[in-house]
């Protein structure tokens, strides 16, 4: 394929080089001519680890080139990657003049391309970037209609610098962020094949073209998905650090080497290091988690260490059970069913569950929202030990109904609160004027046929 870049710095300069090296025709763009002039000599604008001897290579075989001219790109290209920087203004926003520019010199000479072409987002962007001010300045410059005219995709990248040309070859997947066509296409005198041609999957699939011959899996995902992806490995990653460097400043503390500890943390694959706990969905609890972080905590104030983010995960937790309660008042819904009490799903234990605190608050706030003595509730949890709750919630017990029908009957908003295998019934059972929550994913939504589905967080 024939591939412009735009941008020569560490991700445009990898990126050209690597795509040169797979076979592709390449050609750089920059607006500083050192860049462009390094290039062309076959030496590398940055210092990256083999990317010199790379560019050396793929230069001397033709398949890699650099200008200034972004017509020139254009006219030689069916595919433009942006790799410009988006650094942080004063007060922490982006800073999008660079990628703005871009589109705007790409949109200008777009103007006189006949072809279809394909611009892709590599630059790290925040969600809804390029479907409110990218497409409309290539919009605007080029004088065509996306997408009819050009494509446009988000591909984030994901390599680290010092070890950029192994992740280009070795990525654990390759995003690729594209638009549904179908709310696009109006012209009636489009044919099958025009469609074909300028579908956004169209666009989509150019760019996983390039990618021909990397072994990783293709994720294929709306534009707002692939530009918010980077951003949350990122803020996990310095959230990594940031845990890390406060448990072990209290092991220090203590007289406990930290980084012994932290190898033996990150020997568990089944729960530390793994999938497990990274699904959205209610709040945590059960006899461990909250206790301990309790117990840190209270150690870590005796040693006057100063510990914010672990300090801010209960906070969080809490802040996620008053967001389940402000979804459910705002069905303005007397009669409310809850499904399940326990922490989670598979035992009866009710220590420190998050529902628990969650029914309270709607018993303390019905009558706030002017409900003749506040919510209706009931509870069905279906591993309940009723004489144990009245001894433990008593305020809990008058609510518990051990008819799962009765429940999911007499609610007009039904509450899931954790997986379980009888709760994917509750679809088939709703009526058309009942809303479901799903505080746990528990439930797809196309199986919801009748009433209205709620996702917490999705």
């Amino acid at each position: 394929m024939n591939v412009s870049i735009f941008g020569l710095g560490y991700v445009g300069s990898v990126t050209a080089a690597c795509l040169a090296k797979n076979g592709h025709f390449v050609i750089g763009v920059d607006i500083k001519r050192e860049k462009v002039e390094a290039i062309n000599e076959g030496k590398s604008p940055v210092f990256e680890k083999e990317l010199n001897e790379l560019i050396s290579e793929v230069v001397a075989t033709g398949k890699l080139k650099a200008t200034v001219s972004v017509e020139e790109a254009i006219e030689n290209s069916d595919i433009s990657l942006i790799c410009v920087g988006t650094p942080s203004n004063l007060d922490g926003s982006i800073n999008l003049e660079h990628i703005k520019r871009v589109c705007s010199d790409i949109g200008k000479a777009l103007k006189t391309k006949n072809d279809f072409h394909v611009v892709v987002v590599r630059s790290t962007i925040l969600p809804g970037t390029t479907e409110n001010i990218l497409i409309p300045i290539l919009e605007e410059e080029s004088g065509k209609i996306f997408p009819d005219d050009f494509g446009m995709c988000v591909n984030p990248e994901f390599m680290r610098e010092g070890h950029a040309i192994y992740d280009f070859y070795n990525p654990e997947r390759i995003v690729i962020g594209a638009i549904d066509k179908k709310p696009f296409f109006q012209k009636e005198s489009f044919t099958k094949e025009t469609l074909s041609l300028v579908s956004n999957k169209k666009s989509g699939d150019l760019v996983e073209e390039i990618y021909k011959g990397i072994n990783a899996p293709i994720i294929c995902v709306d534009i707002k998905t692939a530009e918010i992806i980077k951003y949350v490995d990122n803020v996990f990653h310095g959230m990594k650090v940031a845990f890390a460097n406060e448990i072990g400043t209290v092991c220090k503390m203590l007289g406990i080497d930290g980084r012994e500890v932290m190898r033996i943390f990150c020997m568990d694959k089944k729960l530390n290091l793994s999938p497990y706990y990274f699904m959205p969905g209610f709040a945590f609890g059960g006899s461990c988690i909250p206790k301990d972080l309790r117990a840190i905590l209270h150690k870590a104030k005796e040693l006057e260490v100063d510990s914010p983010l672990i300090e801010s995960i209960l906070d969080s937790n809490q802040r996620h059970i008053d967001r389940a309660v402000e979804l459910i008042m705002k069905q303005n819904k007397k009669k409310i069913g809850i499904f399940g009490l326990t922490f989670k799903s598979g035992t009866g234990d009710t220590r420190e569950s998050p529902v628990v605190p969650m029914i309270t608050k709607l018993l303390e706030k019905g009558y706030l929202k002017l409900f003749e003595k506040g919510y209706d509730i009931q509870i069905y949890e279906p591993y309940i030990n009723i004489s144990e709750i009245e001894e433990m919630l008593p305020h809990i017990a008058p609510l518990i109904n051990t008819s799962f029908e009765a429940v999911v009957k007499e609610s007009e908003v039904l509450v899931i609160t954790k997986n379980e295998d009888l709760f994917e019934q509750i679809p088939a059972l709703m009526s058309g004027d009942q809303i479901l929550i799903d505080l746990a994913g528990a439930i797809n939504q196309q199986y919801v046929k009748k009433g209205k589905y709620i996702g917490i967080c999705w």
